[in-house]
C-alpha cells in the first residue's frame, strides 16, 4: 500500500506493523491542525487494508502528546468561519473528535506507547487505543478545565474507557496522575520502567496480535464497539451473520484447518 505524505507524523511500515510517531518535540508533540490532518489521512488510508495488522502510536523524544495546541486554538478565535459555515473553533474541535473516532474504530489493533506527557488530547488518544503500554512515571491528565475550557471531544472516549464516575472526577478536578494510577483506572494495560522494557512488552503484544487473523480482529472490534450503541438483540443478530461469514471465509477455513493439522495459520508469521 502507499501511505499518505505527512508533515508531523513519522511513518514506518514493516512486516504489517505501522509505527506512527507524532513529531513535534518542541511542543511536547501537542496536536495542531497539521497533526490532525496527518492522523486523519493515515487512518483513512489504512481503513480497508488488512495487510496492516497493527498501528503503534507514540511521540518523539520522550513525550507522547501534551494535548491540543493551545496557541493555535487561541488564534482560531479570530479566524473566518469554516467552509460549511461553522465557527472556526467549533470546526477545529470537531475535527479532533473525528480523528479520535477513526483511531477508535480502526479495524487494525492500535497500540499506544505512553511516556512523558499524556495530557488532554493525548490522553484522549490513549483512551482510543486497544492496548496501552506506559512508563510508570508518565504524566496523565485532563488539564483543560484549569485553562477555562472543557475536554469536549475527549470526554466521551474517557467515559467509555474508565466509566462515568472516575471520568467525572478527573474532569472537574483537572486530574493529574502517573502511570500506576492510569493502570488502576483502566487506561493502561501494561506498566514498564524503561525503554528496553517497553520495547520488550511491545514485541510480546505484537506477537500475540500476529497470532490473530486480521479480518477476525476487525470484526471483533466492530462488534464490541456497537455495545451500548445498538439494541443487544440487533448486535447479536448481526454478530451471528458475521460469524457465519467468517466461518465460511478464507480466514475461517485456514484457521480451523491449521488447528486440525496442528500448524500455524498463514497469517501467523
Amino acid at each position: 500500500m502507499r501511505l499518505p505524505e505527512t508533515t508531523h507524523l513519522q511513518l514506518e511500515l514493516q512486516d504489517g506493523i505501522l509505527l506512527a510517531t507524532i513529531n513535534r518535540p518542541e511542543a511536547k508533540n501537542a496536536m495542531n491542525s497539521v497533526v490532525l490532518d496527518d492522523l486523519n489521512n493515515v487512518f483513512d488510508a489504512i481503513a480497508d487494508d488488512r495487510s496492516v495488522r497493527a498501528v503503534v502510536l507514540r511521540g518523539a523524544e520522550g513525550n507522547f502528546c501534551a494535548g491540543g495546541d493551545l496557541k493555535e486554538m487561541a488564534q482560531a478565535r479570530f479566524a473566518p468561519a469554516a467552509q460549511d459555515g461553522r465557527d472556526a473553533v467549533e470546526a477545529y474541535s470537531r475535527r479532533f473528535g473525528a480523528m479520535l473516532r477513526k483511531v477508535n474504530n480502526a479495524p487494525q489493533a492500535v497500540i499506544a506507547l505512553l511516556e512523558g506527557a499524556v495530557l488532554g488530547g493525548g490522553f484522549g488518544l490513549a483512551c482510543a487505543s486497544d492496548v496501552a503500554i506506559a512508563h510508570r512515571d508518565a504524566k496523565f491528565g485532563l488539564p483543560e478545565t484549569s485553562r477555562g475550557i472543557p475536554p469536549a471531544q475527549i470526554a466521551p472516549f474517557v467515559v467509555e474507557r474508565i466509566g462515568i464516575t472516575q471520568a467525572r472526577r478527573l474532569g472537574v478536578c483537572g486530574g493529574m496522575f502517573n502511570g500506576e494510577e492510569a493502570q488502576k483506572l483502566g487506561v493502561v494495560h501494561y506498566l514498564v520502567s524503561d525503554d528496553l522494557e517497553m520495547q520488550t512488552r511491545l514485541e510480546e503484544v505484537l506477537g500475540q496480535i500476529r497470532q490473530c487473523a486480521p479480518g477476525a480482529n476487525a470484526v471483533t472490534k466492530d462488534i464490541m464497539l456497537k455495545v451500548g450503541r445498538m439494541d443487544m438483540d440487533d448486535i447479536l443478530d448481526e454478530a451471528s451473520r458475521r460469524f457465519a461469514d467468517c466461518v465460511r471465509g478464507d480466514e475461517g477455513v485456514e484457521g480451523t484447518t491449521a488447528f486440525i493439522e496442528k500448524r500455524k495459520p498463514s497469517w501467523n508469521t
